[in-house]
């Protein structure tokens, strides 16, 4: 089902590509001064920034177009989900020994990334419940 987004689900995806797209310039640039300020490996940081472009520009092809398919907001959606459960279980794991600035890091972008699923849930809801009105009619 296609459907004309609502601003707020617009907004949610613009601001979702562009944060995710700043902090996999940023890591990717600097993932070795990144790696010793956060205590994360340099090559963790790197390869995943790398990985999360394909999701920025799947994200910035979406927002531009005039209507949107409610599976494929959902997908973004439950990207997101995973990405902060997924955060959280890295920290949990001990597979990684973080220093407290490193902490803070990931659980604030986890943080952010829920707060976007929440707003582009919001923003799809808001879009399903917003009457479709015919040019034609």
């Amino acid at each position: 089902m296609s459907l004309p987004p609502h601003p707020t689900l617009r907004f949610a995806l613009l601001i979702d590509a562009f944060a995710t797209g700043a902090i996999c310039v940023m890591l990717m640039s600097a993932a070795g001064a990144a790696s010793r300020l956060f205590g994360l490996p340099e090559v963790l940081l790197f390869w995943l920034s790398l990985a999360l472009i394909p999701f920025v520009v799947f994200v910035i092809v979406l927002v531009r177009r005039p209507t949107l398919r409610r599976g494929t907001v959902r997908l973004v959606i439950t990207f997101n989900i995973i990405w902060v459960i997924d955060s959280v279980a890295l920290l949990l794991s001990g597979w990684v020994t973080p220093t407290l600035l490193g902490t803070a890091f990931v659980m604030a972008q986890a943080l952010g990334v829920a707060g976007f699923a929440g707003l582009q849930a919001y923003g799809l809801h808001r879009s399903l419940a917003t009457p479709v009105t015919s040019a034609h009619a």
